[in-house]
Parts: C-alpha cells; sequence; structure tokens
C-alpha cells in the first residue's frame, strides 16, 4: 500500500447503504454496488481510492493491522474488539439501533435478574453481555453464538439472549420481548493511527467531509 491511495473498510448491507451519502460528500463514488457484485475489491471514481468489503466484525481488524486505512464499524462490533490500535474521530450516526436482553413472552426476567441469581444468556457480543450482568451481580453463564439468537431461548438453551434490536419485529414474531436496555448503538469512524500519520493530507479531508456531512443530517432532521 503506498502513501498515495486510501483503502476503505466496509461492510455490506445497511452501514453500506448509510455509507454512500457520506462517501458522496467527501467526493467518492464506488464503482461497483457490492450487493451486485462478487468482488471484495471495489474501484472507486477516485484512481487512489478503493473499497474492501469485508464482514461486519472484521472491519476493526482489517484497519487496526494496516490492511485498511480506516473503516466504518458499529460501536458492538467496536466495543468486542477492543479497539486497540484504532483512532475513533467520529460517530457517524448511522445504522442506529439498541442492544438489548430478550426473553420469552411471559418470563419473569425481574425475578431471574436478582443479584446473586444465576442466567444462561446466549449471544455473539460476550463482551458486553458479561459487562452487563456483572454491573448486576448477576452470574451468567455466556453462551456464544452466530446467528438466529432468537432460537436460543426457544429451545431452551439460554433463559435470555443480548442482542442488537431495531424495530423488534423479529423479536416479536419469534414470541419474545425486550426487557432491558443495554446502550444505543451506531457506526463509528474508525483509522488506522500509523495511516493518520503517513497519509494524513488524503485522511483528514474525508474526516473533515464526513463530519460537515453528519452535522447538516443532524441539521436536516
Amino acid at each position: 500500500m503506498t502513501e498515495n491511495t486510501l483503502t476503505i473498510a466496509l461492510s455490506k448491507g445497511r452501514i453500506f447503504d448509510e455509507t454512500l451519502p457520506l462517501l458522496a460528500a467527501a467526493g467518492i463514488v464506488p464503482a461497483e454496488e457490492p450487493g451486485s457484485s462478487r468482488k471484495l475489491i471495489i474501484d472507486t471514481n477516485l484512481p487512489n481510492v478503493r473499497l474492501v468489503i469485508v464482514r461486519a466484525s472484521d472491519v476493526p481488524t482489517y484497519v487496526q493491522y494496516g490492511a485498511a486505512d480506516f473503516g466504518i464499524a458499529g460501536k458492538d462490533v467496536l466495543i468486542e474488539h477492543g479497539g486497540e490500535g484504532l483512532y475513533q474521530p467520529l460517530d457517524l450516526q448511522i445504522a442506529k439501533c439498541r442492544m438489548m436482553v430478550a426473553v420469552p413472552a411471559g418470563f419473569n426476567y425481574a425475578a431471574a435478574s436478582q443479584p446473586g441469581n444465576r442466567l444462561r444468556v446466549a449471544t455473539k457480543y460476550p463482551d458486553i453481555a458479561a459487562e452487563h450482568f456483572a454491573n448486576k451481580g448477576v452470574h451468567v453463564d455466556i453462551i456464544k453464538l452466530y446467528g438466529s439468537m432468537e432460537l436460543a431461548p426457544l429451545v431452551g438453551l439460554s433463559d435470555a439472549i443480548v442482542d442488537l434490536v431495531s424495530t423488534g419485529g423479529t423479536l416479536k414474531a419469534n414470541n419474545l420481548e425486550a426487557v432491558e436496555h443495554i446502550c444505543d448503538i451506531s457506526s463509528r469512524l474508525v483509522v488506522n493511527k500509523a495511516a493518520l500519520k503517513v497519509k494524513h493530507r488524503l485522511i483528514q479531508p474525508v474526516i473533515e467531509a464526513f463530519a460537515n456531512a453528519v452535522n447538516n443530517q443532524q441539521k436536516a432532521a
């Protein structure tokens, strides 16, 4: 990677879609839409800027180790990653949702989550879940899953789940209900600290363009 090129790590889906206006504000337009392309490296209208399409949970790792100069990742992913080696200059206020505890409808969560009790909790966010329940004084057995969280309490694998909730539609469809708010989640701009120094003249204008776009969106809201 040369000092005259920028590589941006993004994930498919909602974060990518909501990042497009921010990229446009910085004068960056992808040459292809990752949803319809099998390419993992996508060129842009700028010859020295490219996008790498990675799994959402891998964005911080690509940026940390310099495979990407910067990227966009959810706060949930960054908490689990730990943020080592990353500069986080901006909350982009996109891909907003909530980290919640959810249980089957009718489950007496208030009684089950009293200090000193023990719960089985399924989640793909073990650090977030463990810290939350430790702060409540509740002992937990964390069951790490990678998908279909809602299934775990339905088949007796867990008492509760910790997961991201947007509309709550999936919970309702599976007869679950959100019972406790842990934290609000949105996506952050993350920058490789070494790249910020070496490629400052390329990266700083993008950070400023993103910041201006976020401010404008908030004013218009």
